[in-house]
């Protein structure tokens, strides 16, 4: 089974702000088909490789990420917006095509030599993304690649995973 994914992802101009174009994949999310070749797709490349844990960025990445997990038969981490776990955590700051933010990790949400593939729907400058792989090295992890249904090549984000494996499904 394939699915064009481009036909499940709808383009809102303006959106969270004048200028930006936001990549909306709740349309894929509604398409079971399209949904489980999504998630099939996401984790092939590491199929292959030992992943004790998916760490899905929030918000759209644990909707990914959890599923991804059930596939790969691993533990699934939140990864979450600053203030929203209330547990003892380790935070990032970083840079965004359209502002900033902190993530956070539970400080023991990984285990020492965890390997952890990293899920979310979309790269795009690479700074969400690159947070979350300080996070994961921080808690102990090793990150062993990172997966996105959508990258957006021209804003460069892959540029800032230099040394890690990265795979995206769909690219604009």
């Amino acid at each position: 089974m394939t699915v064009d994914l481009r036909t499940k992802i709808r383009a809102i101009p303006d959106f969270p702000k004048a200028g930006i174009l936001f990549r909306d994949v709740t349309p894929l999310l509604a398409d079971p088909e399209a949904l489980a070749f999504a998630v099939a797709e996401l984790v092939r490349p590491f199929a292959g490789h030992r992943v004790d844990a998916v760490a899905g960025i929030d918000a759209r990445g644990f909707i990914f990420g959890a599923l991804a997990a059930r596939e790969l038969a691993a533990g699934f981490v939140p990864i979450r917006k600053a203030g929203k776990l209330p547990y003892r955590t380790l935070s990032e700051s970083y840079e965004l095509e359209y502002g900033h933010g902190t993530l956070e990790i539970h400080a023991d949400a990984v285990a020492t030599g965890a390997r952890v593939l990293i899920v979310d729907d979309l790269i795009a400058t690479g700074g969400t993304a690159s947070a979350t792989c300080a996070l994961i090295e921080r808690g102990g992890g090793d990150v062993v690649g990172l997966s996105f249904v959508i990258e957006l090549e021209a804003l460069g984000g892959r540029d800032k995973l230099q040394g890690h494996v990265v795979h995206a499904l769909v690219g604009y």
